[in-house]
């Protein structure tokens, strides 16, 4: 997110923040995706989705990432669970939180042409868009760990 000099949040970050948002509608009204991706790109992935200085979404981006997330939900969630605080469950974490966990995992196991540190930035990036101060080094925390298992040579 950072690196853009006038201050706009690109595409595929406005694209991230919807994905997010997405993807906890699906799980809280279990929602069909599909469904829930076409209202959002009919009526939400425009300018200012995250705020005035937030341009309107990639479409195509946000449905890879909610859709493929979605998808590999049981892959994504067994590789979560184990790099959680001893005692906790994925059920335990809040729902938005396990909607951007479930999101950059996606884009860590899906997306090599994404450097897994942007990834890792982006979504750390987004805790705070929705309030998460001390949740950021949560989601930091876990997918750096998945980041390194699964894209050792990068993250080495």
């Amino acid at each position: 997110m950072s690196g853009r000099s006038e201050g706009v949040k690109g595409a595929r970050t406005t694209a991230r923040l919807a994905a997010v948002q997405a993807l906890y509608q699906v799980e809280f009204r279990a929602e069909d995706p599909a469904r829930t991706v076409e209202e959002f790109r009919r009526f939400r992935l425009k300018p200012g989705l995250g705020g005035p200085d937030w341009a309107a979404a990639d479409a195509d981006f946000f449905k890879a990432v909610v859709e493929g997330a979605w998808s590999r939900r049981p892959e994504i969630d067994g590789l979560i669970a184990p790099a959680l605080a001893k005692n906790w469950t994925l059920a335990r974490i809040d729902p938005v939180l396990r909607a951007a966990l479930r999101a950059g995992v996606y884009e860590i196991l899906a997306r090599p042409d994404i450097p897994a540190r942007t990834t890792i930035g982006e979504y750390v990036e987004l805790a705070h868009a929705f309030d998460a101060g001390a949740e950021a080094g949560f989601i930091n925390g876990v997918l750096d760990r998945i980041a390194r298992e699964r894209r050792p040579a990068e993250m080495a």
